[in-house]
């Protein structure tokens, strides 16, 4: 069953799962390379499935930095 989660803040779809007594894990995912920084205060929902006994599994990642421009 989806809650409409994916793309929301997660502390905002943290508050929505408690609200409503839905029992949840997280995972956070994370890029292979470094090459992109990110920001990992600011997590967001990628995904969401349900695994045993009627959990979500939540998949976390972190929102990307804004590059800084040089300036000269």
């Amino acid at each position: 069953m989806a809650h409409d989660l994916v793309g929301r803040p997660w502390e905002e779809a943290k508050i929505m799962l408690e609200s409503a007594g839905i029992g949840f894990q997280t995972e956070i995912s994370r890029p292979s390379r470094d090459f992109f920084k990110t920001d990992k205060n600011c997590l967001y929902v990628v995904r969401e499935r349900s695994i045993a006994d009627d959990t979500l599994l939540i998949t976390l990642v972190a929102k990307q930095k804004k590059l800084e421009k040089e300036v000269f």
